[in-house]
Order: C-alpha cells, then sequence, then structure tokens
C-alpha cells in the first residue's frame, strides 16, 4: 500500500525556478561533452579580498566561534554595517535599531512576507522584476499585484496610474534600483516620491538594494535625507559588491519597529548566523575605495564585450545601465526571447537569459551577465561571428 502526501497550497502554484531547470540541463550538455558557455547567472566568478578570507580562517581556528550567535547579529558586524552605510551613502542609523543581518536577502524578502502578509492583502511587485518577489509573497498567504516597468520610461513605476486603480488592499511594495535585471538608475527625485507614496496610501515601501556598487558611481539609498523612518525597509549583501554570493549575508534596514516585526519571524526559525561569515563580512565592509575601483574596472572591461556581444545579436541596449548584467531589446516588431536564447544555447552553445524569466514586460529582451572572465566572454563573441 502506497501513501501520497499532498503538498501544501501555499506552493500548489509555484514552479521550478528558472535557473534551475536550466542549469541542469548545462550540466547535462557538459557531461556530454559539450563546451557550453554560460552567461545567464548573476554569481560573481572572482573572490572575495584576501583579508576576508583571513578573518573567516582566523575566526574560525577560535574554539569558542562554533555556538549559536546572536539573533541581532554580533555588534562588530552591525557597527560595520553602520560605517558602510554612513561612508557610502551618508546614511546615519544606529546599530542597535535600525540593523539585522540575514542570511542573504531571499531569506529577507521571505522574512518580511511572514511578518506582514495576512491572508488578501495585496503586495506590488515590478515587471519585469526578480521572481522571488511574488513566489514568497504566494508563499506567505499575500497576492502578487503586478506593476509594469517600460523601457522608453527608464524602468520606473506609473505610481499615478496606481493611485487610480485603487491601493484599498496593497501592505507592501517591491522595488530595486539600480534595477535587476533592465539596470535602470533610480535618482534622489524618484525615492522623495515613493516615500510619500507609500506614507499616503500606508504602503511599506521595500527596495531591494545589492547592484549599488557595480558600475554605479553614485550609490543611492531609500533612506536619503530622512533616514530609516517608518514605513521603509532597504535590502543590502554582499553578494555582488563583495564577491561573496555563497557565502549568503546580507542585511534588513529599517525603523526600529520594522526590525522588531521581523526579528518576531527570524528568531523563531534560525540560530545565528556562524561567527566567521559574520566578522569576515565585517571586515569587508571596512575594505577601502582600492576594492571597488579594482572591482569595476574588471565589470568595466566586460561590459565593454558584452556591449559587443549584444550588438552582433542585433540588439539595442541603453548604454546608462548600472550593475552587472547588461539588458537588450531584440530586432523585430514581436521578437521571442526564449526561442532566440534556446537556439543560440543549441547552435552556439552559449547560455543568455532570456527577458521572460522576469515578467511579461521582458518579453523581446535578453540579459547578459558580466559574471565571467573577459576571455569567455571574447570566446562567446567569436562564436556569434562564425554562426
Amino acid at each position: 500500500m502506497s501513501t501520497t502526501f499532498e503538498k501544501a497550497v501555499r506552493i500548489s502554484g509555484v514552479g521550478e525556478y528558472y535557473f534551475s531547470g536550466k542549469l541542469a540541463q548545462i550540466r547535462r550538455m557538459k557531461d556530454e561533452g559539450l563546451d557550453v558557455i554560460n552567461l545567464g547567472i548573476g554569481s560573481p566568478d572572482l573572490p572575495p579580498h584576501p583579508g576576508v578570507l583571513k578573518a573567516l580562517s582566523e575566526t574560525a581556528s577560535e574554539p569558542g566561534a562554533h555556538g549559536y550567535q546572536p539573533y541581532r547579529g554580533v555588534p562588530e558586524l552591525r557597527e560595520a554595517v553602520t560605517g558602510w552605510y554612513a561612508e557610502r551613502f551618508g546614511i546615519s542609523l544606529d546599530p542597535e535599531r535600525n540593523i539585522l543581518p540575514v542570511m542573504g536577502s531571499k531569506e529577507a524578502i521571505l522574512q518580511i512576507s511572514l511578518a506582514y502578509l495576512d491572508p488578501g492583502d495585496e503586495v506590488l511587485v515590478p515587471d519585469p522584476g526578480y521572481p522571488a518577489y511574488s513566489v514568497l509573497a504566494r508563499m506567505a498567504g499575500g497576492i502578487p499585484r503586478i506593476y509594469r516597468l517600460y523601457g522608453q520610461e527608464g524602468w520606473m513605476p506609473r505610481l499615478e496610474e496606481l493611485e487610480e486603480e485603487g491601493l484599498e488592499k496593497v501592505k507592501l511594495m517591491w522595488m530595486n534600483y539600480p534595477h535587476m535585471p533592465t539596470g535602470a538608475p533610480a535618482n534622489r527625485d524618484f525615492f522623495r516620491k515613493l516615500r510619500d507614496f507609500g506614507r499616503k496610501h500606508r504602503i511599506l515601501i521595500c527596495n531591494d538594494n545589492p547592484y549599488s556598487f557595480i558600475l554605479n558611481r553614485e550609490p543611492l539609498s531609500l533612506f536619503h535625507e530622512n533616514g530609516p523612518e517608518p514605513g521603509l525597509v532597504e535590502l543590502n549583501s554582499l553578494s555582488k559588491s563583495h564577491n561573496m554570493a555563497g557565502w549568503r549575508i546580507g542585511f534588513i534596514l529599517a525603523h526600529e519597529k520594522q526590525i522588531g516585526d521581523i526579528l518576531l519571524v527570524s528568531s523563531n526559525y534560525q540560530s545565528g548566523m556562524f561567527l566567521p561569515v559574520q566578522r569576515a563580512a565585517a571586515r569587508a565592509l571596512r575594505l577601502g575605495d582600492a576594492w571597488y575601483e579594482q572591482l569595476n574596472g574588471v565589470y568595466a572591461e566586460r561590459r565593454r564585450l558584452a556591449e559587443s556581444l549584444m550588438s552582433l545579436l542585433g540588439a539595442e541596449f541603453t548604454p546608462s545601465q548600472q550593475g552587472m548584467f547588461l539588458w537588450g531589446r531584440l530586432p523585430g516588431p514581436d521578437p521571442d526571447d526564449r526561442a532566440f536564447t534556446d537556439r543560440l544555447l543549441e547552435q552556439a552553445l552559449v547560455f543568455i537569459t532570456p527577458g521572460t524569466v522576469f515578467g511579461h514586460q521582458g518579453k523581446g529582451y535578453i540579459r547578459i551577465s558580466l559574471c565571467s572572465p573577459a576571455a569567455t566572454l571574447e570566446k562567446a563573441i567569436e562564436r556569434m561571428v562564425h554562426l
């Protein structure tokens, strides 16, 4: 006799993450001896600073470093985040009240969703945008409500249009600038309008900000002007800015009331972050200008090659993009981005992400990752020339 267990309703409409299936396909192709070039994933291939690795190793050698850690993170890390935001963003934070370390931004998105969403609450999520915003909102019982972004408008939300549609059921709004996947930058005036929008309609505004130091000369925060006032939340992490994606370390920044609400969730399902990781992260956050200059020098070279590749594919792109991707519009009146990228993978053994992974508004677009060495991008260019 067999016993079947039905999965929970909360995940009944959740499919496998696109990149999970695609990476499995690429692994199978490589197992068959095919030389596949992966330009689809935003996982930095560069190592962290040597001082960061040293801090990890030295702390791991301490006998007392392997126990449970404080739910709020160790003071050294929270103080390092405070110093980083003061120096790099010009924002004053209180390390005791405004900072909650987390194991990556995806975990933070879930924690915030669980802390604030009741069944039936609506969540504004961008299209195109990070798929996790919608998926995790559903898991928490919320209802994702798409707001469309348009390339001709700089990939910015139409706030007046949202007001006309009605916002009575909206509890939370997700956005991220520099925007992923389009690389669109924000500005202080936009953040000011967004803060006013949130206050007017009693909506928690959440800015996911992990790309602020990649090919961006002026890092911006949602907190400019008034700091972490009630109703605002910002996420940041060391994944992109410090080449620590696999370390899973980031932080939630917010008013102390929001931090307290979210802590009610996090303290009940995790037991703190490994101390060596926290100390290494604190070391990373104290790195000087030379780190960012060197990092962006590498990405600038790769960006030039990605632009050449995008042009070879006949795609148009905006030069002002920021972050570790290049987003381009395929030629033709109604291009099929999925068919196009599948054909590239089959014929040239080059994987590029189709825009529809990020929503309906990504139709006809493609995204090239800068997380591969220049030699790999040059190899992809060569294949396109001979395709």
